[in-house]
């Protein structure tokens, strides 16, 4: 055991009852004093040095009728991408294998769709059942869910699903119309009643506030439980899409490092039981700046040289960079030291 680690016990308590105010008071921290509460939070929970290892795999890619701002796949903007159809379930394990063969841990697939089609659905659940039978954690981001194909996934095995709430509340609608936030609490809702773990989280850099940031971090945790998994984005700002182009063209509007590590750090304290994970924009943060969100609390990232359509850093890359830092990838399923949530 390092310096300061403490392991937690069932006496430690998982707040959901955050007020934003809270959580403005943690993002407004001296950097130093928040960093330390950040990664006492850390120790106290997981095991100091040991990140997650993940790849993120399109398995259906362009088409989609949402209109996100961000999104290069979306039909509304002009990004280029042409939509393609459903991957063949061969191919997806293929990729699982050769993940797998990287060091991942954990095997995401996402599909550019408002929701999944039920003809689809036996694809899918083929896709669950194969990369299961390679020892892999299983993620599916599909969009929005019935009841079911959500009992589809969980009887094929799917330990995770991701759906994200991207922003605060506030700032949803200068994100996306196509969909409501309550749609997006309603599957998020459907998958935990499964019994399917979530991962959930949003992005940040979008021309947002820090009271937006706030309100994203206060919408995840006042959660009934915690996603396991939170994901922080860094907005990768595509040209031909309606975000992109505007961050583009106001080069104010783009978060710095230092508020990108707050976001970080935030999310640890106030969800310190769940992986939360680096995930795009990475590919454009210097090694110091992931070395901070790793102090900060991340122990979870993407890895391998695409994320859907945008780039990734690449193996080798997070090879080097886990050398410099004596990170060592997470062995199979999360440390026997830390506590039972709930």
């Amino acid at each position: 055991m390092t310096l300061h680690d403490h392991t937690a016990t069932e006496s430690d308590t998982l707040r959901t009852d955050w007020t934003r105010s809270e959580i403005a008071t943690l993002f407004d921290l001296p950097f130093l004093e928040l960093m330390w509460r950040a990664q006492e939070t850390h120790r106290k929970w997981h095991a100091a040095g040991e990140v997650q290892l993940c790849t993120l795999l399109s398995v259906k890619t362009g088409g989609c009728p949402e209109d996100c701002g961000y999104c290069s796949q979306s039909v509304h903007h002009k990004s280029g991408l042409n939509a393609g159809k459903l991957m063949d379930v061969a191919d997806v394990l293929s990729a699982a294998a050769e993940a797998r063969a990287a060091g991942s841990q954990r095997f995401c697939m996402g599909a550019a769709w408002r929701e999944p089609k039920d003809r689809d659905m036996d694809k899918v659940v083929e896709m669950v059942r194969g990369v299961r039978a390679l020892g892999l954690e299983t993620c599916m981001t599909l969009g929005m869910l019935t009841d079911d194909q959500t009992r589809r996934l969980k009887e094929a095995g799917l330990d995770y699903y991701n759906h994200n709430i991207d922003t605060s509340p506030e700032n949803y609608g200068n994100v996306i119309s196509t969909r409501t936030f309550q749609d997006r609490l309603d599957t998020l809702e459907r998958v935990r009643a499964s019994g399917i773990s979530v991962c959930c989280g949003g992005i940040v850099g979008m021309g947002e506030s820090r009271a937006d940031r706030v309100g994203f971090i206060h919408a995840l945790a006042t959660l009934p439980q915690h996603p396991e998994s939170v994901p922080v984005n860094a907005l990768v700002p595509i040209k031909g899409t309606v975000l992109g182009d505007r961050v583009q063209a106001a080069a104010e509007a783009r978060i710095d490092d230092i508020e990108f590590v707050r976001t970080v750090a935030v999310a640890r304290i106030t969800m310190p039981r769940s992986m939360v994970r680096l995930s795009a924009g990475r590919e454009s943060m210097s090694a110091s700046t992931q070395a901070l969100c790793f102090m900060a609390g991340a122990n979870s990232i993407f890895t391998g040289d695409r994320l859907l359509t945008s780039g990734n850093a690449g193996a080798a890359a997070d090879a080097r960079l886990f050398a410099q830092l004596g990170l060592v990838p997470l062995a199979g399923e999360e440390p026997a030291r830390t506590a039972k949530a709930g």
